[in-house]
Formats: structure tokens, C-alpha cells, sequence
């Protein structure tokens, strides 16, 4: 048996998605679009990447004291 994703999309309806921003927007629009799209995606990269640098310091926080207190048992 095959199995059927829900949600995946083929070529066809990413087309008809293009087509229809194209029309909706215009030619003029969609740089400025794809400008704020990427500078959103850079700005939510940067914002993980601030998160896990902050877990990362936590961690070794709390590592710190564990293999400080086995230490002098």
C-alpha cells in the first residue's frame, strides 16, 4: 500500500501558489516581499541561535557544581 501524505504538495500546486501571488502583488512587489521574508527567517536564525547559546551556558552552569560536589565526597 502506498501511503498518502495529507500535506504534501506537488510542482502543481506551488505553481498555482506563484501564479496567484504573482497576480495578486505584482511583478514590482514581490523582491520587496521575498526582502522582509528573508530578513524575518535571518532575524528568527539569530534569535535560536541566541536561545540555544543561553542553554548551552545554563547547562554548563549546573554541570559545574555536580562535578564539583563528587569531587569532594
Amino acid at each position: 500500500m502506498k501511503t498518502i501524505l495529507a500535506w504534501s504538495i506537488g510542482f502543481w500546486e506551488i505553481a498555482i501558489v506563484l501564479a496567484v501571488i504573482l497576480l495578486l502583488f505584482g511583478g514590482k512587489k514581490i523582491p520587496e516581499l521575498m526582502e522582509g521574508l528573508g530578513k524575518g527567517v535571518k532575524s528568527f536564525k539569530k534569535g535560536m541561535n541566541e536561545v540555544e547559546t543561553e542553554l548551552d551556558k545554563a547547562k554548563k552552569e549546573v554541570e559545574k557544581p555536580e562535578k564539583s560536589a563528587k569531587s569532594e565526597e
